[in-house]
């Protein structure tokens, strides 16, 4: 299983990045699909997560409101809409996954549960 996020970049506050997140080699469809970013000398924290087959996205509450994650399962990639950029947006944003089929919803706590990450994609947001 291959994991490989795209879409970052610089953005001045109030705009808009789209991210990407590809899986190779396995269905999304069973998979949980989460997204974290990690800020310069701060922790690696969740920022929201989908998972999928109906259930409601969870997100941070920090980005309520302004970001949106979704999947298309035929593409077999997710996707991380993030609006109303703020510089406390700024680090670096990961995607990774796990698979639970017999649970309705993701976790952004539990770190540990994410089996296969991406590589990280940089994402700045200063005027």
């Amino acid at each position: 299983l291959r994991v490989v996020e795209s879409g970052g970049g610089l953005v001045q506050p109030g705009g808009s990045l789209k991210l990407s997140c590809v899986v190779s080699e396995f269905p999304l469809d069973h998979l949980k699909v989460g997204w974290f970013r990690e800020a310069p000398g701060k922790e690696r924290e969740g920022v929201a997560c989908a998972p999928g087959r109906g259930y409601r996205a969870v997100y941070q509450d920090s980005v309520k409101g302004r970001f949106i994650t979704y999947r298309n399962n035929a593409e077999n990639t997710g996707y991380l809409q993030m609006n109303s950029l703020k510089p406390d947006d700024t680090g670096v944003y990961y995607c990774a996954v796990y698979e639970d089929p017999d649970a309705g919803t993701c976790t952004l706590l539990r770190q540990a549960r994410y089996t296969d990450w991406g590589q990280g994609t940089q994402v700045t947001v200063s005027s």
